[in-house]
């Protein structure tokens, strides 16, 4: 299955960039990044079987456990992608919340955008290696 990351906005040459690309070279499972402008642009088509996790403050504050397992029964259900959608400053609109098959949020702090897409890489990282039985996740 793909982890396809659409994000608002260009990271360009950041530490930030830097440490996104640090896990997602770890991520053993198909990635693709998407960057779009903060504003206009379109989406990426979207594939038969593609499921679309919205990054929202208002969403599930998943563990990242519960993250793992959901990526793998989508995955067991022949989902193609899951697309992972992060928006510009201002967030997403009702209509992108409500089409959403996962609204997924870190927290209730704000985090910076740069930040939430390190944060997100982290995420996939770890889910991939807690189904992979790799170490590097620790539940505690």
């Amino acid at each position: 299955m793909l982890l396809h990351i659409v994000a608002r906005g260009r990271i360009g040459r950041s530490p930030e960039a830097e440490l996104v690309d640090r896990y997602l070279k770890r991520v053993t499972w198909p990635v693709r990044v998407t960057e779009l402008p903060d504003t206009g642009g379109k989406l990426p088509p979207e594939p038969p079987q593609c499921r679309r996790v919205v990054l929202d403050e208002k969403g599930d504050a998943l563990g990242s456990v519960d993250l793992a397992r959901r990526l793998e029964r989508w995955r067991d259900e022949g989902v193609r992608e899951a697309r992972f959608l992060l928006g510009a400053a201002d967030g997403f609109d009702d209509a992108t919340r409500d089409g959403a098959d996962l609204l997924l949020s870190f927290g209730r702090a704000t985090w910076p955008h740069l930040l939430a897409r390190a944060m997100l890489a982290e995420q996939l990282f770890r889910a991939t290696s807690i189904l992979a039985n790799h170490p590097y996740h620790r539940e505690g």
